[in-house]
């Protein structure tokens, strides 16, 4: 038996890897418990990792420092390429406000910490530890730990106490959070609850009734020459008939459109065309293909190579074909389509016309599933090589000490946010199905996680359990509760947000999903969803970077 207490206690690379896997396993076994209906998930693995961590088990620091930041690194590079394609979309139209709100949330927290840290015993790396844990983001963490160790490389103690305050304040800020939902239901949910039908995308189908002479007898290409806001018309009922229209089909009075716009052009596109009918087309189970007997409505997928970053415009699909291009589907945003539009492989596009031409359209896109299906590894480690060395680039600024690095942790996410977003503009495949994108951030989140807790175990509970560990607890609390609820206040009496996007922008901004299980209960609506997933990109870019500048300028 003493082969099997040697593999647990000798520091070899088996014993390391051992160990870890050991911590991942218990850790999102019990993180599957639910506890007022609420999991840990894989943030549970960090828990189990200071637990193995307080009875002893050590692993090489070498290897665990190297192991802990290789997982940091898939995780941050992974969500950066997931979220890059709605990144810089989010902050267009209505995403603008929430994204200013969110932003003014970041300020109000970190404000409130560093006025804590000024006034009170708690060290600058330990407060950035609480506050990422008061906002329940891990990879906050990571980036403050990296900032320090950049300042101080050996301040080894430093860290695993950072680590220990986001530990200690984790909890209390996902508690903190639910009650502020909680809270804010009972006060604003019956209020000003709008509940769209819609999916989680920024496009508004509507039918207009022609009724502006300014347009009468006007091609669809003169009509957008002089619109002040984009559209794509999918149909129009001519003649009594519905046909799908080319850039050259002239409007005339009385005939009926339908228009996809955004949400916010429904006001221009109306006052464009004419008087909008009382019809929702965009309730959930609409039989399109039941308008019209000879045109059908299918989604086909772009899966061939050569045309990843091709401009929409360039294949005239729509006059070789005949069909009408009406949405563009991408990493599950709706976008609209338009001649300078780059295509993305993995984009699901909304084809309207007859069923021969969208099988036509259907060969030159692909649409074959299974093509994506290959792992496309090459981009990924180009990707992770091209932000190891954006973060390794030293930035000086007038009055500081020492330059400044964005480190393992800005550098990778800068840089999957970049190839996420214009990649294809570059013809670099850089797509990976959700699922597939999915696997390699919990991957590395829980190889991360398990060598945090870890390194963070020893003399955890001493910590927690002292008169130092309740100041902590009260501290936590307080910065995952007041910023909530004074931005709450501000963005419904200020900016007139209701509460499902208010609720749905406080949680992505503190990086939290669990609270939106509180946030409507009765399931009715997806406003929260597409608010959360509005600001959530900005938020956890702009919270990893103000990690690493605070500790690099006031460390």
């Amino acid at each position: 038996m003493n082969w099997f207490i040697e593999i647990f206690t000798e520091q070899t690379f088996v014993q390391a890897i051992l160990i870890l896997s050991l911590i991942c396993a218990v850790g999102l076994a019990l993180g599957q418990i639910k506890i007022g209906g609420v999991s840990l998930g894989v943030t549970f693995v960090f828990f189990a990792g200071i637990i193995a961590g307080h009875f002893g088990l050590t692993v090489n620091p070498d290897m665990l420092n190297m192991i802990q930041n290789f997982g940091l690194i898939l995780f941050i590079y992974a969500l950066g390429v997931q979220v890059g394609p709605g990144f810089f979309s989010s902050f267009k139209q209505g995403g603008v406000k929430l994204n200013i709100i969110a932003l003014l949330l970041l300020v109000i927290g970190t404000v409130m910490a560093l006025i804590i840290h000024w006034t009170s015993n708690i060290s600058l790396g330990d407060m950035m530890g609480l506050l990422s844990g008061a906002v329940t983001n891990t990879p906050m963490l990571g980036a403050a730990q990296q900032a320090l160790l950049q300042t101080d490389p050996a301040n080894i103690e430093g860290a695993n106490n950072m680590a220990m305050a986001c530990a200690t304040a984790y909890p209390f800020g996902l508690i903190g959070m639910i009650l502020c939902v909680i809270f804010l239901r009972t006060i604003m949910g019956r209020k000003g609850s709008s509940h769209h039908d819609a999916s989680s995308d920024n496009t508004f189908v509507a039918e207009y009734h022609v009724s502006n002479p300014a347009i009468f007898g006007k091609t669809i290409m003169e009509i957008r020459k002089n619109a002040d806001c984009h559209f794509v018309i999918s149909r129009i009922w001519k003649n009594e008939k519905v046909i799908i229209p080319t850039s050259e089909t002239v409007i005339e009075e009385d005939e009926h459109l339908l228009v996809i716009s955004s949400k916010n052009d429904v006001e221009r596109v109306k006052t464009l065309f004419g008087h909008k009918e009382n019809v929702d087309w965009n309730k959930k189970g609409i039989d399109w293909n039941a308008i019209d007997s000879q045109l059908v409505s299918r989604k086909v997928l772009v899966t061939k190579p050569e045309l990843n970053g091709v401009k929409l415009g360039s294949l005239k699909l729509r006059n070789s074909y005949g069909i009408n291009i009406t949405r563009v589907n991408r990493a599950g945003i709706d976008l609209l389509p338009s001649r300078k539009l780059r295509l993305q492989l993995g984009d699901k596009l909304t084809i309207v016309g007859e069923s021969r031409s969208i099988e036509n359209v259907s060969t030159i896109l692909g649409n074959q599933a299974k093509e994506l299906s290959n792992p496309n590894l090459f981009a990924i480690f180009i990707g992770i090589v091209l932000g190891l060395v954006l973060g390794s680039i030293p930035f000086a600024f007038p009055g500081m000490s020492m330059p400044v690095k964005l480190g393992i942790a800005g550098g990778p996410i800068i840089t999957g946010l970049l190839m996420g977003a214009f990649g294809p503009r570059m013809h670099l495949s850089i797509y990976m199905s959700r699922s597939a994108n999915l696997m390699l951030r919990q991957l590395g989140l829980t190889i991360y996680l398990a060598g945090l807790g870890l390194s963070a175990g020893a003399g955890f509970f001493e910590t927690v359990f002292s008169s130092e560990g309740l100041v902590w607890v009260i501290v936590s609390f307080a910065l995952a509760v007041v910023p909530v609820l004074l931005t709450a206040f501000i963005a419904a009496k200020l900016f007139k947000l209701d509460y499902a996007d208010n609720v749905g922008m406080l949680c992505g901004s503190m990086a939290n999903p669990f609270a939106l299980d509180f946030a409507n209960p009765s399931g009715e609506g997806d406003d929260p969803a597409v608010a959360y997933a509005t600001v959530y990109p900005a938020s956890i870019f702009l919270r990893v970077i103000s990690a690493q500048i605070i500790l690099l300028i006031l460390g």
